[in-house]
C-alpha cells in the first residue's frame, strides 16, 4: 500500500515537473513573439533581420521540446 503511495506521488512529481516546463516554454515563446512582432512594425535594419531569424529558430525549438513533453505526458 505504501509503495504503491509512493509511486503515485513519484508520477504525480513528474507530471508535474512536465507541465511546469511546458508552461515555461509556451511563455517563452509569447515573449519571443511579442519581441519578434515589435521588431517586424519597426523599420528594418539588417541587425533586426538576425534577431528575426533567431527568434524564429528559438520559438521552434521551444515547439518541439513542448510537442515531446505533451507525448511523454500521454505515456
Amino acid at each position: 500500500m505504501s509503495e504503491e503511495k509512493d509511486e503515485l506521488i513519484k508520477a504525480q512529481n513528474e507530471v508535474i515537473g512536465v507541465l511546469f516546463e511546458i508552461i515555461k516554454r509556451f511563455q517563452t515563446n509569447n515573449d519571443l513573439t511579442d519581441e519578434y512582432l515589435k521588431l517586424s512594425i519597426k523599420e528594418k535594419i539588417e541587425s533586426d533581420n538576425e534577431r528575426l531569424e533567431a527568434i524564429t529558430k528559438e520559438r521552434d525549438e521551444n515547439a518541439n521540446i513542448i510537442a515531446r513533453l505533451l507525448e511523454k505526458l500521454e505515456t
